[in-house]
């Protein structure tokens, strides 16, 4: 439930797989390498959590809203 990715050709199996998957990045034609809290501009990375909720501490909306990041690329690889 971190990341998921797919290697298609095919736009409509991305769509369903990106819809689907209950992962927190869903990626189509991109490595996971780049499922990375400084890859996506949040400095780096303290903690992963895979867990939805429950939240910790004090709670406000922020705290119960989780993300879903949806990267699509052509066949994006570190080199």
């Amino acid at each position: 439930m971190h990341t998921d990715s797919i290697i298609t050709g095919t736009k409509k199996n991305a769509e369903i797989f990106l819809n689907g998957v209950n992962s927190s990045i869903a990626m189509h034609n991109v490595s996971t390498q780049f499922a990375d809290g400084g890859e996506f501009g949040f400095g780096g990375e303290i903690g992963i959590s895979t867990n939805k909720l429950p939240p910790r501490g004090p709670v406000g909306i922020n705290q119960l809203t989780s993300y879903k990041y949806i990267v699509s690329g052509k066949g994006i690889v570190r080199q």
